[in-house]
């Protein structure tokens, strides 16, 4: 069983930084492309970063200088780091993650429960 913890998210202030970290569990072979999605209330998930496994880095256009995905695969952990927050990046924060079980076996996406992170005027 594969898991997805988030944790490092809160309330800062408009200009402010928080880094959110996805600490993965479970038995496994290797994990693969690592995204950061986030949800607004009322509004649809949409995916903010992604890494894959060689470290190449993708980012929404509305985060592209301020925010900065990074993985540290010897403990299992994605980051993104937020700087200049605005209130308009207030939302619950989602780690997914494609995970490979067994070697040569079937890639499957893992999604962790969330993270609020709450950027005040």
């Amino acid at each position: 069983q594969v898991q997805l913890v988030e944790s490092g998210g809160g309330l800062v202030q408009a200009g402010g930084s928080l880094r959110v970290s996805c600490v993965v569990s479970g038995t496994f072979f290797s994990i693969y492309a690592t995204s950061w999605y986030r949800q607004a209330a009322g509004k649809k998930r949409e995916l903010v970063a992604s890494i894959s496994g060689t470290s190449v880095t993708n980012y929404a256009d509305s985060v592209k200088g301020r925010f900065t995905i990074s993985r540290d695969n010897a403990n299992k952990t994605v980051y993104l780091r937020m700087n200049s927050l605005k209130p308009e990046d207030t939302a619950v924060y989602y780690c997914y993650c494609n995970v490979m079980l067994r070697l040569g076996g079937s890639i499957n996406g893992y999604w962790g429960r969330g993270t609020q992170v709450t950027v005040s005027s």
